[in-house]
């Protein structure tokens, strides 16, 4: 399962909010709300995560295998 919790500690170390992502950069609140409950996501929306974060795709997602 793919979980998120390295975004919030990305986000947190660069002082952005959900609120930064929803009305500065466009994402919606369904989207919001799909990472905040680690529901899937698209590709194209965690390239956009990593081009407002400038980080690599590790610090926003991680894969943990279902048991």
């Amino acid at each position: 399962m793919i979980r998120y919790a390295p975004l919030w500690k990305t986000m947190a170390e660069q002082k952005v909010t959900t609120y930064t992502l929803r009305f500065k950069h466009g994402m919606s609140h369904a989207t919001v709300q799909r990472l905040q409950a680690d529901m899937p996501v698209s590709t194209h929306t965690l390239n956009k995560l990593c081009s407002i974060l400038n980080c690599r795709l590790e610090d926003v997602a991680v894969y943990i295998p279902d048991e």
